[in-house]
């Protein structure tokens, strides 16, 4: 079982919100939207696969897409969840998107920032890069450098920080892992850009989200239930970038109706 930690609504509500973060991050990511939406939602954070306080999967485990998105729904069990909005980053947006094809019973409405919809040119050759020195070098050096591409610029430098410390905690092996896990992520992509979804999708970007806004401009356009807002002076981590911005955008979404 996934470690998690459930907060209870300040008013009794009885909705649940289940926070996914991303590959090399951990629950702790969500620290801003706890203390915000706890007024308003029960509130679930997991810690995905060796990741944060989650115990590393015995050696020669191989992960895919669909046994995480398993953990995560035995996470939601084993706690009587029978539905919840989803908010996910980054790798959580994928994983939150591709549960929604098989799962859509579980899900109520998702808010996604930083989301993953394509790679770029300059993002495919970041997983080659990867793929050709994860034997070589230390991971860390791998994950610091996809960091400062991915979050370049001064505004980015909180969130940048944050992942770059927290990915630090996690073994060379787990890193392998999940990297041979997104190195073949475009499939994934596709499907999930092909399915029509009736689920109410916000995707909250950074203007400065360079790599994949571009993607969800496309996507938005192409699906009615989903709707797409900028933040400004934010990239690809938004809700530490701009947390105040992100949970009252967030918020007003998920109490609409």
């Amino acid at each position: 079982m996934l470690h998690h930690s459930i907060y209870k609504a300040e008013n009794s509500s009885k909705k649940w919100i289940c926070f996914i973060h991303g590959a090399g991050g951990n629950s702790s990511i969500w620290f801003n939207q706890v203390r915000f939406f706890k007024a308003y939602f029960n509130i679930l954070l997991i810690d995905l696969r060796g990741h944060g306080k989650s115990a590393v999967s015995p050696e020669g485990t191989e992960y895919t897409f669909n046994i995480i998105i398993e953990d995560i729904l035995k996470v939601l069990d084993e706690n009587k969840i029978r539905k919840s909005h989803f908010v996910g980053i980054s790798l959580g947006s994928i994983l939150i998107q591709k549960m929604l094809q098989f799962h859509s019973d579980r899900v109520e409405k998702i808010g996604l920032g930083g989301a993953i919809l394509n790679l770029n040119l300059q993002s495919r050759i970041l997983m080659i890069l990867g793929k050709l020195t994860q034997s070589i070098l230390p991971f860390i050096w791998i994950y610091t450098f996809f960091a400062y591409v991915i979050m370049p610029y001064k505004a980015h430098r909180k969130s940048r920080a944050l992942f770059i410390k927290e990915a630090k905690k996690i073994s060379h092996n787990e890193f392998k892992r999940w990297y041979r896990l997104t190195a073949n992520i475009l499939p994934v992509l596709k499907r999930i850009r092909n399915k029509e979804v009736r689920t109410p999708i916000l995707y909250i970007m950074g203007s400065q989200d360079y790599m994949f806004l571009p993607f969800v401009k496309k996507f938005v356009a192409m699906h009615q239930t989903s709707s797409l807002i900028t933040v400004a002076n934010s990239g690809h981590v938004v809700n530490i970038d701009q947390p105040d911005e992100f949970n009252t955008l967030l918020l007003s979404f998920l109490l609409s109706d």
